[in-house]
């Protein structure tokens, strides 16, 4: 496992998710009630970028199908999301937050 610095704090607020492209991945960042979250940002129904979607309540829907999230656990709660998304690790270092990817062995 090996941690990558994603963002700074300050760029991350409960209203205003952070999202971008970390090792070949879209993550969307978000803080819910004082604790910062990272979960895949591409909606399994169909593409689009969750992080722009309607955060509320702990909760994210996605601007295209109205999928509805929760966001300290990825569960799908409503729609046609199809599956939860995947959480990664993340912890703060100073006022960057790193996410962790468990490195895949090729076989």
């Amino acid at each position: 496992m090996s941690w990558i610095g994603v963002c700074n704090t300050e760029q991350v607020q409960e209203d205003f998710p952070w999202g971008g492209e970390v090792a070949g991945k879209e993550i969307g960042v978000y803080l819910v009630d004082g604790e910062y979250y990272a979960l895949e940002d591409i909606c399994p129904h169909a593409y689009a970028l969750l992080s722009q979607g309607f955060v509320e309540d702990g909760k994210v829907e996605c601007p295209l199908h109205e999928a509805v999230f929760d966001l300290k656990t990825g569960q799908c709660l409503h729609g046609p999301g199809g599956r939860s998304l995947q959480r990664y690790p993340l912890r703060i270092d100073g006022n960057q937050i790193q996410i962790a990817f468990i490195e895949e062995s090729v076989s």
